[in-house]
């Protein structure tokens, strides 16, 4: 098993304002929605996002007024051409967004800004080739055990580990499938060493993984012990979700990318 990161879902509290701030400051555009009776489900990406790019996905729980945001919640990252980091983060500032993390504050090497929800949004540089503008990079959630983490996605997603930073205080690991398209979204695990515990929250849903055969992957997976959280027959056949040693979530997803609905509902 080695699909691609199909999404990365965030709630959010005011799904029209969340829509307006990246359609206006990400140029991302609505791909499909899904209205239920107590929740919206949106898909975002940018306008010429490649088939093995990453989607953002937005949930409204209706009646919610505010999300709250947990601290192993990291971020997802956004692309930017090579060179274009300080005129890209100033765009975002004469467009009214707020001022997080600016590039100078951060070696010159990335920035951050955050949506109307606090989800921090990080600014990295790359290669065109390696996907449209503000298209999703990699994202990155937090770790109690690398070691425990990192087994979780080399055995049972048998991804691979493709960077590495480690510094005095903490580590990032990265990781996706094996021979990735250099569009697609990696996973960023970030490990601090002090031992420290931390909270989700619930702005953060979940990273979605989007695989061949959801009952034949499903099966491999509980071969491999994962956690048997809602297999598919709990989510009526049409999806299926485990969680890592630190209860984030991921979802297996089949997708037909020629159907005329991203949902499988």
């Amino acid at each position: 098993m080695d699909g691609t990161v199909d999404h990365t879902m965030i709630r959010v509290a005011d799904l029209d304002e969340s829509l307006a701030w990246y359609q206006t400051h990400l140029d991302y555009e609505e791909k499909d929605r899904f209205e239920g009776d107590d929740f919206t489900i949106v898909y975002l990406g940018p306008e010429e996002m490649h088939e093995e790019g990453a989607m953002l996905e937005l949930t409204h729980n209706h009646g919610t007024d505010e999300v709250e945001i947990g601290d192993a919640w990291g971020h997802i990252a956004v692309r930017v051409p090579e060179g274009e980091l300080e005129s890209a983060y100033e765009q975002l500032m004469d467009e009214g967004v707020a001022d997080y993390r600016d590039p100078e504050s951060c070696g010159g090497r990335y920035a951050f800004v955050k949506d109307p929800d606090g989800h921090e949004i990080e600014i990295v540089q790359r290669d065109p080739d390696q996907g449209a503008r503000w298209s999703i990079d990699h994202t990155m959630i937090r770790v109690e055990d690398a070691d425990a983490a990192l087994g979780f996605w080399t055995r049972k997603f048998e991804y691979d580990e493709i960077g590495r930073w480690e510094a005095d205080s903490f580590a990032n690991y990265f990781l996706e499938p094996t021979d990735a398209a250099d569009e697609a979204m990696a996973v960023e695990l970030t490990y601090n060493y002090d031992g420290r515990s931390y909270t989700h929250g619930d702005g953060w849903g979940h990273l979605c993984v989007r695989v061949d055969d959801l009952h034949d992957d499903w099966e491999q997976l509980m071969t491999r012990e994962a956690e048997d959280y809602r297999d598919p027959e709990s989510c009526d056949e049409m999806y299926a979700f485990t969680r890592d040693p630190d209860g984030h979530e991921i979802e297996l997803l089949e997708r037909d990318l020629d159907a005329d609905s991203l949902f499988p509902f």
